[in-house]
């Protein structure tokens, strides 16, 4: 009896780890398809759990995006099958009770020649990626859908001012309406600050001129290691574009940490005028009307981006607070063991995190690559906040190994001055590939970030 016990157990065991090796690789297949079109470079590297699981918990991920700020019609990503190598972790962290993923951290920091020649194809400078762009938006009317995917894995950087107009939808997609809108919407701005800012301090309540003193505290200390941004002309333009948005979101008002997200606005929609390194621009070799512009193309596209996560900014900044505890229930889904020690520790994730979805990572990464990451996050439209989660579980899992050798002191000093200094585009597409795998995989699988 106890034998046919025993061979039925066997059996039952074999029968499980047979359909969970069917379904892993099926999402295997599933993430090869996710990712045709994306130029993420490298190998996409998975850790497989072996134990028999509960069949009812086993899925296959799909992936579908909302609709972008004010545009409709999108569609859900197809799934199509692309020659992408995709294997088992070298350096796998799967533990008997729970099922990871895992990808292997030492390809970021040293990244071998290997995925350097793989992510050539990818560069958002290639000839073929340009055509793409190019003929997307030579139509008369721009489809969002194309837009975004191509946006996704990056954007030329002369096409972005546009391209970023379209995708916060700023900018008409009818090309005929175009010129129109962004010419009332300027005008618009500039009679904004001529009735909120140019006026004098006698003409404002207590708290608006608390508000426009802390603004003007604020912007000199905005992305300190950019020399650009210490011009004063630069601080006066940030100021007013500030102090324009905040007067007009009085549920909010101004919070520290939205003069970063004017940041790459300002860098993208100054390009338009002024030609090579930051390093070498300055305000005073653009007329005023161009710098309205710019400054009213900043106001507009901050609002537009702001809009779908206004609970980030209001009082005890509630959706921030959202996001760090579905950050921190994702990393101990993925990796347990960076998970436990940081617990152990005493190390809450707010104490780190909070910093990086209120500035969105500025302060994180070198600031010659935050319109890269931007690229994605615009692409995104209304799903960006969710996808934030994932973005910033594969940045803080890039140092898994390290972070589980630091005791308490030592991780506050380590996550508050990441070693990010010489990051290269290499390693943010590594970041933004596995969020993105992460994210076909958990997302529409709530049963797999439940506690």
């Amino acid at each position: 009896m106890n034998n046919n016990n025993n061979n039925d157990n066997n059996s039952n065991k074999d029968t499980a780890i047979g359909v969970l090796d069917s379904r892993f690789n099926q999402t295997l297949r599933n993430v090869q398809g996710l990712l045709k079109g994306r130029s993420i470079p490298g190998k996409i590297l998975l850790s497989q759990r072996v134990d028999p699981i509960d069949n009812s918990s086993l899925y296959s991920p799909t992936y579908s995006r909302s609709s972008s700020y004010n545009d409709t019609g999108t569609s859900d990503r197809k799934i199509e099958t692309v020659e992408e190598e995709v294997h088992s972790g070298s350096k796998p962290f799967s533990t008997p009770n729970d099922n990871k993923l895992k990808t292997s951290t030492s390809r970021v920091e040293n990244p071998s020649e290997e995925v350097r020649k793989s992510s050539m194809g990818g560069r958002a400078t290639d000839s073929a990626r340009v055509m793409k762009f190019t003929k997307v938006l030579s139509g008369t009317m721009v489809i969002l859908d194309k837009l975004r995917e191509l946006a996704w894995s990056g954007v030329p950087d002369y096409m972005r001012p546009t391209v970023w107009r379209l995708l916060l939808g700023y900018a008409p997609t009818n090309s005929d309406r175009r010129e129109g809108v962004l010419r009332r919407k300027r005008l618009e701005y500039l009679d904004c600050v001529s009735q909120y800012y140019d006026i004098p301090d006698t003409e404002r309540s207590d708290d608006e001129i608390n508000m426009l003193r802390q603004i003007a505290v604020d912007c000199p200390r905005t992305v300190p290691e950019v020399p650009f941004f210490q011009q004063p002309q630069v601080q006066k333009s940030l100021e007013r574009i500030l102090y324009a948005w905040a007067i007009r979101h009085p549920a909010s008002g101004y919070v520290q940490g939205i003069n970063d997200l004017v940041t790459p606005f300002f860098v993208v929609f100054l390009s338009e005028y002024l030609e090579g390194s930051i390093d070498n621009w300055t305000m005073s070799d653009l007329s005023s009307d161009k710098i309205s512009n710019v400054e009213a193309d900043c106001y507009w596209c901050l609002s537009k981006l702001l809009d779908g996560m206004q609970d980030h900014y209001t009082f005890a900044q509630p959706g921030i607070q959202r996001l760090v505890f579905k950050l921190k229930e994702l990393v101990r889904r993925i990796d347990d063991p960076v998970s436990s020690h940081m617990e152990n520790q005493g190390l809450e994730f707010l104490q780190f995190a909070f910093r990086w979805f209120n500035c969105l990572l500025i302060r994180e990464i070198p600031f010659q690559l935050v319109t890269r990451l931007w690229d994605t996050y615009l692409a995104e439209g209304d799903a960006l906040p969710d996808f934030l989660v994932y973005i910033f579980a594969s940045f803080l899992l890039t140092w898994s190994d390290e972070i589980q050798k630091l005791d308490f002191q030592e991780l506050v000093m380590f996550l508050q001055r990441l070693p990010t200094q010489n990051w290269t585009d290499q390693e943010l597409e590594m970041v933004l590939s596995r969020a993105f795998m992460w994210h076909s995989m958990f997302n529409n699988s709530p049963s797999h970030l439940a506690t």
